[in-house]
C-alpha cells in the first residue's frame, strides 16, 4: 500500500498561486499581506488540510516557536526512578504546554544538574541546539546566577518560577511566606500551640520565606517558637520520617506539624502511625503542594495548593508576548499568583 504524501508549504503555494515565502508570511502573520492574498492562502490551507511545521513557520522570521523549560536533574530523576512520580513537573508541563499551544508554540523540557560543574555547558548546549524564543527556569534554577547571567549575556528572554527577588527576567511566584503563615494560623485557630515545622531544601529560595511565615504566625499570637520543633528537611519522604521520629522524642511533643512538601508530610503521617499516633486525634498534619497522593492518603492531608500550572502558563504567556513585540522586556515588577488552602481530614483541634 502506497503511503500518502505529506502536504508541504510548496503544495499550498502552488494551490494558491503564490510563492512559499508568501504562504509563510500568512502563517506567521507577517507584513505585506493583503486581505485578498490572506484569503487565498487560507483557503488553500483548508482545502489541502495543511498543518504548518515548525520549519515552515520559522521561514517567516526570527522566531523558533519553542519555549524551553529547565528543571533540576537529580530530584526529577530520583522521582522517576523511585516511581514516586513528579507531580510538580506534571503540573508545570500541563500549564506551560497548553498555554504554548494556544499561541502555536511548542514547549520543550530539559534536565540540567544544578550541582554539576558542567551546568553552564549543559544549558548552553540546549540553547544552541534549540534556539528557543524564551526560557522558563524552575526552582532552584530560578535563582542560579550562573544560568541567569548566561541567559542575559545571550540576549534570551527568561522567566523565573518561584522567585521573587529583583533581577532580570520575569519573576512569577506565589507568596510562600503568606501561605505558610496562613497554614500556621489555621492550626493556631484550631487550638494548637505546640506546632512543629519541617523545613524545605536550603537550596530553594522559598524555604526561608516559608519558615519566616511560620515564625511570624506563631509570634503574632504572643507565643515563642520552640526551636526544637524546627526540623531540617529537603522535600523528601525520608526527611519527613526522620523529622517525625525526632519530634516524637520531645517532651512535650508537638500536637501539629506543618511540612514544606507533600513527600515530607507523607513521611510524617506514615511514621506517626507506626509510632502509635493517630492523625488527627493525636497529631494534625498540614502539607505544601497538594499533589494527588495527599488527596488519596488516609487521612487525606490538609494542604496549601501551589498554582504551579498557572505560574508556568503565565511565564509562557509573558515570554511569547515579549518575543512577538520584538522589544527588550521592561523592568519586571514580578507577577504574584494566589495560592489555595484546602482543609481535609488530617487536621482537628488538639485533644
Amino acid at each position: 500500500m502506497q503511503r500518502k504524501r505529506a502536504i508541504t508549504i510548496k503544495d499550498v503555494a502552488a494551490e494558491a498561486g503564490v510563492s512559499f515565502q508568501t504562504v509563510s508570511r500568512v502563517i506567521n502573520k507577517g507584513p505585506n499581506v493583503t486581505p485578498g492574498m490572506h484569503a487565498r492562502v487560507t483557503a488553500a490551507i483548508e482545502k489541502l488540510g495543511y498543518v504548518p511545521s515548525l520549519a515552515a513557520r520559522r521561514l517567516g522570521g526570527s522566531r523558533s516557536y519553542l519555549i524551553l523549560a529547565f528543571n533540576d536533574e537529580r530530584p526529577t530523576l530520583e522521582g522517576w526512578q523511585s516511581r514516586r512520580g513528579n507531580d510538580w513537573v506534571d503540573q508545570m508541563l500541563y500549564g506551560g504546554m497548553l498555554k504554548c499551544a494556544e499561541h502555536g508554540y511548542r514547549m520543550l523540557f530539559e534536565l540540567v544538574d544544578s550541582h554539576s560543574d558542567r551546568l553552564e555547558s549543559q544549558v548552553q548546549a540546549a540553547l544552541s541546539a534549540l534556539h528557543p524564543d524564551g526560557v522558563i527556569l524552575t526552582p532552584p534554577h530560578s535563582e542560579n546566577d550562573t544560568i541567569t547571567q548566561l541567559l542575559q549575556r545571550g540576549g534570551h528572554n527568561f522567566a523565573r518560577l518561584g522567585s521573587r527577588r529583583p533581577g532580570d527576567g520575569f519573576a512569577v511566584y506565589m507568596d510562600d511566606e503568606a501561605a505558610a503563615r496562613h497554614a500556621t494560623e489555621y492550626l493556631l485557630d484550631l487550638g494548637h500551640s505546640r506546632i512543629a515545622y519541617v523545613q524545605g531544601h536550603p537550596d530553594y529560595a522559598m524555604s526561608p520565606d516559608r519558615l519566616r511565615g511560620f515564625r511570624e504566625a506563631i509570634e503574632a499570637r504572643g507565643l515563642a517558637v520552640d526551636e526544637r520543633y524546627l526540623q531540617p528537611g529537603d522535600f523528601t519522604y525520608e526527611a519527613g520520617q526522620q523529622a517525625m521520629i525526632a519530634l516524637a522524642k520531645l517532651d512535650p511533643p508537638p500536637t501539629a506539624v506543618l511540612a514544606s512538601s507533600d513527600e515530607m508530610a507523607l513521611g510524617v503521617l506514615h511514621t506517626a502511625g507506626r509510632l502509635g499516633l493517630n492523625v488527627p486525634g493525636d497529631l494534625s498534619v498540614v502539607s505544601f503542594d497538594d499533589t494527588p497522593t495527599v488527596r488519596m492518603s488516609v487521612p487525606a492531608l490538609t494542604a496549601i495548593r501551589q498554582p504551579i500550572a498557572a505560574m508556568t502558563a503565565k511565564a509562557a504567556e509573558l515570554l511569547i508576548a515579549a518575543k512577538a513585540s520584538g522589544e527588550p522586556p521592561e523592568p519586571d515588577q514580578g507577577h504574584l499568583l494566589p495560592f489555595d488552602f484546602v482543609a481535609r481530614d488530617s487536621t482537628a483541634p488538639p485533644r
